[in-house]
Order: structure tokens, then C-alpha cells, then sequence
């Protein structure tokens, strides 16, 4: 059965405040759960996942613009937050279509500054997108490990970007990405750790969350954006 975050809220709050002292430490700290969903259309998610990997925002955030500037004025974003932040907000511009894409030759695509490994990336996704095999329709009735596996059938894309994916425009509500450096990071100082945990300690420390992990996600990387003190 597909879950999402939205409207149960409350439920999830109660859940890892009694499941775990820690978290319930850290929600009280926190303060309202604030994670917002990304309802835009999910080719924009993902190709912009695929442009802003492995390069700083700013960087990041020059190249996407100006992919987006070869399609018309109408295509440009505004700035945003960073996804944990309460201020973020879900972009509502229109964005491209698959098709046209998929018309872009490559050195017009190159001559926003993408890679050809990027190139190939993009191109894949919306092959994916115009065939129907990824979409809005079948997002909405395929579980989390249905959806990471066909996401991660396209170029580019690996668990995390599609971890990624479920939590932050899907809504999903039990998704616990056991290699990101900010979880991670934060586990190690919110549960007072000597060094960073591996996959398997994550997936130990994060059982008494479900299945609500996304939820408690949130709440570590918001210790991070706020410097909360351990304790």
C-alpha cells in the first residue's frame, strides 16, 4: 500500500516522539514538522536532479538556468531553499516537455554547460517519460522499491537521487536513505556517536521510526541547517 506524509502529520510526530528519546528530543527542539512536497510535474524533479549532480549550487543552479533559457523565458525558476528548509516552496513555472527535449541536439544542450555523461543523462530520462514507463500516473500506484527501481533504470540516476525523488515530490513516508552525508552526520551527533554510522547502524537506529522514516529525516537534516545541540 502506497504511503504518503500528507495530513498525518500529527500520527507521525506522536509515533517517534514515544519510539525513540532522541527524536522525540530533537522534534521538541525543532519545533512543527514543515517538509513541504514538490506537487510539479516529475520530469522537472528528476532532470533536475540529473543537472545538479556532483556540482556546487551556484554552479549547479547557472547551468540549469541556462538548459531552461533554450526553451523561452517562460521556463526560468526562482531561487529557492534548500528542500529541508521551511521557506522552500515548490516551483510552479512551466517546464519542458520530454519531446522537447528530445529535440535538442547536443552541442545546444552542450552550450549550457552540460557534460556529455549529463547529456546522455537527460536524454534517457525523457526517452523514459515519452514512453510512458515513468509519469505522473504511474507514480501515484507504484510502491517506494517498484519506483527506485524503474528510476534507476535511467542514466544517471542512482538510489539516492530516486530516495530523493519519493520523499521530497512524491510525499512518501518511509524512506530512509542510509548514504546521505547529512542524515548520516547528523545521526553521528544527534545519538552521539565516535564516527559515522554505516549503512547497517542507519538502517538499526532508524527502525523505531517506521514508518514514519521520512518524517524523521526531515528532523535530522533541520539539526543541521540549525546547529541544534546535542543533549
Amino acid at each position: 500500500m502506497v504511503s504518503t506524509i500528507d495530513g498525518q502529520a500529527g500520527a507521525a510526530l506522536a509515533h517517534l516522539s514515544a519510539a525513540d528519546p532522541v527524536m522525540a528530543r530533537i522534534v521538541a527542539s525543532v519545533g512543527p514538522f514543515e517538509m513541504r512536497a514538490d506537487g510539479a510535474e516529475p520530469f522537472r524533479a528528476l532532470a533536475r536532479s540529473i543537472i545538479f549532480q556532483q556540482l556546487s549550487g551556484k554552479a549547479a543552479s547557472t547551468i540549469y538556468g541556462r538548459f531552461l533559457a533554450l526553451f523561452g523565458p517562460e521556463f526560468m525558476e526562482h531561487e529557492e531553499a534548500r528542500r529541508s528548509d521551511p521557506a522552500w516552496e515548490p516551483q510552479t513555472e512551466p517546464f519542458p516537455e520530454p519531446a522537447r527535449v528530445l529535440a535538442l541536439d547536443e552541442e545546444q544542450m552542450r552550450s549550457a554547460g552540460l557534460s556529455r555523461q549529463k547529456i546522455a543523462a537527460v536524454r534517457s530520462l525523457a526517452e523514459h517519460f515519452a514512453t510512458g514507463e515513468l509519469g505522473s500516473q504511474a507514480f501515484a500506484t507504484l510502491e517506494d522499491a517498484e519506483i527506485i527501481e524503474r528510476v534507476t533504470k535511467v542514466r544517471g540516476i542512482g538510489r539516492w537521487s530516486a530516495e530523493m525523488f519519493l520523499m521530497f515530490h512524491l510525499g512518501r513516508a518511509d524512506v530512509l536513505p542510509v548514504n546521505d552525508l547529512g542524515i548520516n552526520r547528523a545521526i553521528m551527533r544527534q545519538y552521539a556517536l565516535e564516527a559515522m554510522p554505516k549503512p547497517a547502524d542507519v538502517l538499526r537506529i532508524g527502525e523505531p521510526w517506521r514508518p514514519w522514516a521520512s518524517v524523521a529525516c526531515w528532523y535530522l537534516w533541520r539539526t543541521e541547517d540549525m546547529k541544534l545541540p546535542v543533549g
